[in-house]
């Protein structure tokens, strides 16, 4: 079963770039009003719309189904989270992305191959499924699911229809959003004003304050890979890396492009194969900068818990 679990609440996935699309007014774009949650909460979503349902996850659990007309294990799997979530009575928002028409969502969740089903918990992203998989096996998730949503006070529900088409007398559950701390709320502004080095100094300000702060964990992980990878040109990092293979910096540069575009297992093979080259006084700093990436990604991920067991045969 996928690995769903409150420890996978990480902001890995930057989403940024879509949350500032909730604050626009309703009448900005008619594809925003699409967002509401339609019949037992199945919603299509575009790239204008999504910083809605980003929001909406803060108190309903949202599940996003990223498919294309053209992706046959789509047809198999996208019917069945269909049906389990309309199941669900409204404690889960369906969000269905056509990936075609809205290369944004794509690019943000890092979709390098559909079908590929996420959760959105309070704003972060939780890997559900990639690929076709069983209705059992959907069913188990989407009750995981739940469970680590309640435990982080997500565990409102939107109204759906009865037989009669008619909605609910329920009124959705609205509870009030805290606003994020004053250092996080800074951070967010220069991450948007593209000032990093304020975001970075930020986060670092907020770990001072409190060292458990997950959520700046995570946010600081983020932004310094933006600040190093801001302005590379990629041919000719990877030019220079190839010219050079054990130099370090080089060799880093071309691992956080890997990262950034998505293909981590790239990224992290890069700087094992580096490990393994270079000169005892030259390992320590590789190793922290993948200790760094894996933290970015997670623990739980099994890329990371590939490439760390490796590491740990290189060391030992």
């Amino acid at each position: 079963m996928t690995d769903i679990s409150a420890a996978a609440l990480r902001g890995a996935v930057d989403l940024s770039s879509l949350r500032g699309r909730a604050a626009q007014p309703a009448s900005a774009t008619a594809e925003a009003a699409s967002a509401a949650p339609g019949a037992g909460g199945v919603v299509d979503v575009t790239d204008a719309s999504f910083g809605e349902i980003l929001e909406l996850s803060r108190s309903v659990p949202v599940v996003v189904d990223l498919w294309a007309e053209w992706c046959e294990p789509c047809k198999t799997l996208s019917p069945i989270i269909e049906k389990v979530a309309r199941e669900q009575q409204g404690r889960v928002v369906l969000a269905k992305v056509d990936v075609d028409a809205n290369p944004q969502i794509a690019q943000a969740f890092r979709a390098q191959s559909i079908p590929l089903v996420v959760a959105l918990i309070g704003g972060q992203p939780v890997p559900m499924f990639t690929g076709a998989v069983p209705e059992p096996q959907v069913r188990e998730v989407f009750a995981k699911l739940l469970e680590v949503a309640a435990q982080n006070g997500v565990t409102g529900s939107v109204p759906v229809e009865g037989a009669d088409g008619a909605a609910d007398a329920a009124e959705p559950e609205e509870p009030a959003e805290a606003p994020l701390p004053p250092l996080h709320a800074e951070a967010y502004e220069a991450i948007e004003a593209g000032d990093y080095a304020r975001a970075i100094t930020a986060y670092q300000r907020a770990l001072a304050e409190n060292p458990r702060d997950e959520d700046a964990k995570a946010g600081l992980g983020q932004v310094r890979l933006l600040d190093r990878v801001q302005g590379l040109d990629l041919q000719q990092v990877r030019a220079e890396a190839a010219a050079a293979p054990r130099d370090v910096e080089a060799q880093f540069r071309v691992a956080d492009l890997d990262l950034a575009g998505g293909h981590v297992e790239d990224a992290f093979g890069r700087l094992l194969d580096l490990f393994a080259e270079v000169e005892d006084d030259q390992k320590a700093p590789v190793r922290e900068r993948l200790v760094e990436l894996f933290e970015l990604i997670g623990a739980a991920d099994p890329r990371v818990v590939t490439a760390r067991t490796r590491l740990a045969s290189l060391l030992f």
